[in-house]
């Protein structure tokens, strides 16, 4: 199968869970199909980056749009895009050279089938998808950002999140219903998107773990009562997630067992996560290795109130063998149970008596450890990738059902 693939930013460094289930499927579909990747990005040109890129998946195109990346560079470009009708989380994302490039492609079929990996790409696709399309989602964008219109502190960052929600409330219906199939990651996402576009539009595919890299020991036992988070910290709902924990949990936690140590492990940690270390806090920044980290863990903790799609991280730590704690935004759409492989607590007072419980009682901790491994040992990303190329059949099968050609033409004066 001839498959284009387009994704928005830097693939590497895998940093983000949107950039790891996008690599481990590459990885697996260009070893048994023919792949052309098209990785497009923002900010100075990075040549070694291009380079990596091709030696992972020859036949990459990379390609360098500009545009600053500076806080202030990104309120001026936010401005400059106000008045368009696409979200500033797609138009951003839309490139005359991208589109130039992938249009002929796309009406000469030269591809069996393409991928249009986030929304934030999408208007890089022309109007009309002559070569079967299917569009990735790995979170549901309205939800996301209506979330955060819901959560954010900051009165300014407030009324962003407002505008961007009723603008991608507009936008992403349209979306979703032009491309030939969706790709989702969760039954919640599908169900969510079941208002925009007819259920059988769309497909699921799961989040998935590399278990050669996360793999379970029934012998080890944490070093010490250490309880850690993981992800990119300067993204919003990981930001609102360990505030929230510090603030509210934490404390509760330290009544109980006052040897607890809180690790916040992720890149660039933003200036409200660096206020949160403490004697009992730290935030390490990046760091060599997740799995080292998660290894050290007596608790897992993933404290979300906001955010879409499903989070990688969970699953890791559960193929570490790590008891987890979650909202259950934080483990929304995964194939997880309460009290069966991980506890699932909303309210701040439930949330620190599940942490001091499995920090406390060895019995405890082990039965959801062993449970843990049991489930993401199922999620392998071979066999996540399998159920991909399931889906782009049905993508090229669904092309006969021609969908309406974008409605947007407008949008594309961004």
């Amino acid at each position: 199968m001839k498959i284009l693939w387009v994704k928005p930013g830097k693939l590497l460094p895998l940093d983000t869970g949107g950039k790891l289930r996008t690599y481990n499927i590459l990885r697996h579909l260009s070893a048994r199909h023919q792949l052309t990747y098209v990785s497009y990005y923002v900010g100075a040109r990075d040549e070694t980056y291009e380079r990596e890129v091709f030696e992972l998946f020859p036949g990459a195109v990379a390609l360098h749009t500009g545009a600053s990346t500076s806080p202030l560079g990104r309120y001026l470009d936010y401005s400059r895009r106000f008045l368009s009708g696409a979200p500033y989380a797609v138009s951003r994302f839309t490139a005359p050279q991208v589109h130039r490039l992938i249009s002929p492609w796309i009406s000469e079929r030269r591809f069996d089938v393409a991928v249009c990996d986030f929304l934030a790409s999408a208007l890089n696709f022309p109007g009309q998808l002559d070569t079967p399309t299917a569009l990735f989602q790995h979170n549901v964008e309205t939800i996301l950002w209506q979330r955060r219109a819901e959560q954010e502190t900051r009165w300014i960052d407030r009324v962003i999140s407002k505008i961007e929600y009723e603008k991608m409330r507009r936008f992403e219906p349209v979306q979703v219903r032009r491309f030939h199939h969706v790709i989702a990651v969760s039954d919640a996402d599908r169900a969510a998107m079941k208002s925009m576009v007819e259920d059988s539009h769309i497909s699921v595919v799961p989040t998935g773990v590399d278990l050669r890299q996360y793999h379970y020991d029934p012998n080890a036992a944490p070093p010490a009562p250490i309880v850690v988070f993981t992800g990119s910290m300067d993204w919003t709902p990981n930001i609102d997630g360990v505030e929230f924990f510090c603030k509210d949990i934490w404390p509760r936690v330290l009544e109980k067992v006052p040897e607890a140590r809180f690790r916040i492990v992720g890149r660039e940690p933003h200036a409200r996560v660096k206020k949160l270390a403490s004697d009992s806090v730290e935030v390490t920044g990046s760091v060599p290795s997740i799995v080292d980290h998660l290894r050290e863990a007596a608790v897992f903790v993933v404290p979300l109130r906001i955010g879409g799609g499903t989070r990688i991280k969970i699953y890791e730590a559960m193929a570490v063998g790590k008891a987890t704690v979650s909202t259950t935004v934080g483990a929304e759409g995964l194939d997880v149970s309460h009290d069966r492989d991980i506890l699932l607590v909303d309210d701040p007072l439930g949330f620190a008596n599940a942490v001091a419980s499995v920090l406390q009682q060895d019995g405890l901790r082990r039965r959801l450890e062993a449970a843990a491994a049991a489930t993401a040992a199922r999620y392998d990303w071979s066999v996540i990738t399998e159920k991909f190329v399931e889906v782009l059949r049905t993508t090229i099968k669904a092309a006969g059902r021609s969908p309406t050609p974008v409605e947007s033409t407008a949008m594309m004066q961004t």
